[in-house]
């Protein structure tokens, strides 16, 4: 059974800086791809950056620059550091393994809140 269970949540002043993690079972973790999304406050989901196993990353351009996507295979663990946070990160970020198409697992989503 996969599961995927996100920490590092919380609130913070515009600014700051979070990370999260993702620690991951039920999967051979360094041959999967890994992804985080969020869902800000009355909008969709969205991808914010991912990371395939050669370590190649690729984030959404509103947070290039800012946040950080990395794994640690030894730990079955995929990172978010979250720098220069703004009021507009704020929403639940979840991670994912994506399986091919639509199709992928999900955390349950840590809720991240900057305040201005």
């Amino acid at each position: 059974q996969v599961q995927l269970v996100e920490s590092g949540g919380g609130l913070v002043q515009a600014g700051g800086s979070l990370r999260l993690s993702c620690a991951a079972s039920g999967i051979i973790f360094r041959l999967n791809a890994m992804g985080w999304y969020r869902q800000p406050p009355g909008k969709q989901r969205e991808l914010v950056a991912g990371i395939i196993r050669s370590g190649s990353t690729n984030y959404a351009d509103s947070v290039k620059g800012r946040f950080t996507i990395s794994r640690d295979n030894a730990k079955n663990t995929v990172y978010l550091q979250m720098n220069s946070l703004k009021v507009e990160d704020t929403a639940v970020y979840y991670c994912r393994v994506p399986l091919g198409g639509t199709a992928g697992y999900w955390g349950q989503g840590t809720q991240v809140t900057v305040s201005s």
